[in-house]
């Protein structure tokens, strides 16, 4: 069965007391994170906003090999970034163990990754294993396995618990691969990822067609990017996120980008 999905809004060190629209945050609350709740039917796919005033801790994700069922793979979709945002994604040059561990411990490791300078449209494919850093000043969409599970190197000198030893374990100490990357702004129809583990499209309503049979067997989560959408009697605005069914009816503006995604 489709729905809007419930909107949980999480505060953040890093996060922010003014939200872009349709976004509010509430009074004294810097929001970091606009989680849609996961739906029964699609438990392993989280969908988020993110918004950014500093930078995120340096950390990386263990993969579902190394760790059951908690895996974390994602990707980011830049919708905004102010003049100077940077994403960190894997390091200048390859690096032992022992010398993340050092870099970790010093501070250095923020100047070994490789900072890559962004703006609306960048798109960015994050395998588990790959050490990263959000900057400040950038709005992005994520969708990402469904896990919590976050190995931080380094904070900044903020009072929250660090992971060196599970880190360093899994992490892999070397560059970013340039084929992870691409852009693709609004109004641009492309896919994004093809598995292993979920993919993810961006569509004009026009071009559903194209990729239909794709979606058809199973349910999927559709977010529209700047115009509205009905799914099954119900309207989904720029800013949610819903449920699409199996077989369900679905109208979309001819003109208006949506990002559809699901598990493979």
């Amino acid at each position: 069965m489709s729905g809007v999905l419930p909107v949980r809004q999480v505060a953040k060190p890093w996060g922010r007391d003014v939200l872009p629209a349709p976004f509010r945050a509430p009074q004294g609350e810097r929001i970091g994170e606009i989680w849609f709740e996961p739906p029964a039917e699609l438990p392993g796919l989280l969908v988020k906003y993110i918004f950014t005033s500093d930078k995120l801790s340096v950390q990386v994700h263990p993969s579902d090999a190394q760790l059951p069922g908690h895996g974390k793979e994602e990707c980011w979709l830049i919708v905004d970034a102010e003049p100077g945002a940077c994403l960190g994604i894997g390091f200048r040059e390859r690096l032992t163990a022992e010398a993340m561990r050092e870099g970790a411990l010093d501070g250095s490791i923020e100047r070994l990754l490789e900072w890559h300078p962004v703006e609306a449209g960048d798109f960015f494919y994050i395998p588990a294993n790959t050490v990263h850093a959000i900057g400040a000043g950038v709005s992005l969409i994520e969708v990402q396995q469904n896990s919590d599970v976050t190995y931080r190197l380094f904070d900044y000198g903020r009072p929250r618990e660090l992971h060196l030893d599970q880190a360093v374990a899994v992490a892999r100490g070397e560059p970013y691969a340039a084929a992870l990357r691409s852009y693709v702004p609004a109004g641009v129809a492309c896919r994004l990822v093809e598995g292993p583990l979920f993919r993810l499209d961006q569509i004009t309503g026009a071009g559903f067609e194209t990729i239909a049979s794709d979606y058809a067997g199973a349910p999927f989560l559709l977010i529209p990017r700047d115009a509205s959408a009905e799914v099954d009697g119900q309207t989904v605005e720029p800013g949610g996120c819903v449920l699409v069914g199996k077989g369900e009816a679905m109208t979309l503006a001819p003109d208006g980008t949506y990002l559809l995604s699901q598990t493979i």
